[in-house]
């Protein structure tokens, strides 16, 4: 079979180093077309981090198998309908897809058919830049422009977009996720309208693939274009009925971006926290509905809550038992959170806060129960009194009173 190849070569030592030249070797490469396909193609030719290395050949999944196992590789069979092969080498799993062509499509879920032809196998992926593949030794293949579009930032269904997102509703969710990721240019028009008018389509995927898919534009560097895309098509009110604070989210962004912040696991759940409105039970009612594990939405409720009493601290002066109260991420998260809220705010009084932050440590403190009991003190409520009793003192004092000076206090209180 002929076909158009690159007339240039690019650099693959990126993905080289995933190592994943011992499964090619074993699929019989240079004999057999072995290809690096997808992401991993697009992130080495715009000089991005390779996060993933995925394969493609013409032979079958069961003569990938066979393969791979007489060299001494081990295989799991993670989508044998679909074509795809797991397979591992030097401690890492790589996919391994036959060629294929969708036959069916149900809005999520194909029936495929295995194909020799790779720019038909190319045909049936969801944006141009996500099409490309290349050869071990640099040969690139782009059947549809996608180096181009990966350049110019420009994210580009391949086809009809219409008819690319009636084969998988997900493809809405990607499209914003890669607009929030590569996009340079002005979302297209034409995208936009065909997201707003089969948005109804994405009532037929699971919570959980909405919810990685938010979470993943969300943990974007700069995700604002690709909200208000979402807010524009009103997909972002379909996700969440109970209302959305864009300017709150804008105004965090920003301030994000005046100021070294430091990227941590709870970047998502801060922008989260901004977008929905500042309602304790309508922050409970979105993560029940995004079905967030009780960790993220216990993030989410701590940081709703922090950021209400900061507006309230700011105003006291003394931070002292605000800040002993929580964690220092989710204190300088609800700390920025609280500032995006309050756009009338005195900036300095917000900044000189979110400082405070930085510089704060975790203290602990000095005395436990045993300290009580060893002093005579059987078990019982007062335990407990006490033990609060100077906790708060020692807060209100700044930390400042040392094991020894809190148990002869404790002493004194007991006698």
């Amino acid at each position: 079979m002929t076909e158009k190849v690159c007339k240039r070569s690019i650099s693959i030592e990126p993905i080289k180093q995933f190592g994943a030249e011992e499964i090619i070797r074993a699929l019989g490469a240079p004999f057999i077309d072995v290809r690096y396909v997808g992401g991993c193609i697009r992130d080495s030719i715009l000089g991005r981090p390779v996060s993933d290395v995925d394969l493609a050949t013409p032979d079958t999944p069961q003569t990938v198998i066979t393969k791979v196992v007489k060299a001494g590789l081990r295989a799991i069979p993670t989508g044998l309908s679909y074509g795809t092969i797991t397979v591992f080498s030097q401690g890492s799993g790589f996919e391994v897809t036959t060629l294929r062509r969708d036959t069916a499509s149900y809005g999520r879920h194909a029936e495929v058919e295995f194909t020799l032809d790779w720019k038909e196998d190319a045909s049936r992926r969801d944006f141009t830049f996500n099409a490309m593949s290349a050869r071990p030794d640099g040969t690139l293949f782009d059947y549809y422009g996608g180096e181009c579009d990966a350049r110019a930032g420009r994210v580009r269904f391949i086809g009809d977009p219409r008819d690319r997102i009636r084969e998988d509703y997900l493809r809405i969710l990607r499209y914003f996720r890669f607009l929030a990721l590569y996009g340079q240019e002005k979302p297209s028009q034409d995208i936009l309208e065909a997201c707003r008018d089969l948005r109804e389509g994405l009532n037929k995927l699971s919570v959980e693939r909405i919810r990685d898919e938010i979470v993943k534009v969300l943990n974007v560097p700069e995700p604002g274009p690709a909200i208000d895309a979402l807010n524009q098509t009103r997909i972002l009110q379909q996700i969440f009925p109970e209302g959305s604070e864009l300017e709150t989210l804008r105004s965090l962004l920003n301030l994000e971006g005046k100021r070294t912040v430091q990227e941590s696991p709870l970047m998502w759940h801060s922008r989260l926290s901004a977008l929905i409105p500042n309602d304790q039970q309508k922050v409970y009612q979105a993560a029940k509905r995004l079905k967030l594990s009780n960790i993220d939405a216990n993030a989410l409720a701590q940081i709703q809550k922090a950021a209400t009493e900061a507006r309230l601290i700011l105003s006291q002066g003394k931070y002292e038992h605000f800040f002993y109260s929580y964690k220092p991420k989710i204190l300088r998260t609800a700390v920025l959170v609280a500032w995006a809220r309050d756009v009338h705010a005195s900036s300095p009084d917000w900044e000189s806060l979110y400082q405070e932050t930085l510089k704060w440590s975790p203290k602990t403190f000095p005395l436990r129960g045993q300290d009580v009991r060893e002093m005579g003190l059987s078990e019982g409520p007062r335990v407990g009194v006490l033990l609060e009793q100077l906790e708060q003192e020692w807060i209100d004092g700044g930390f400042q009173e040392s094991a020894d000076d809190l148990r002869r206090r404790l002493k004194a209180l007991i006698v």
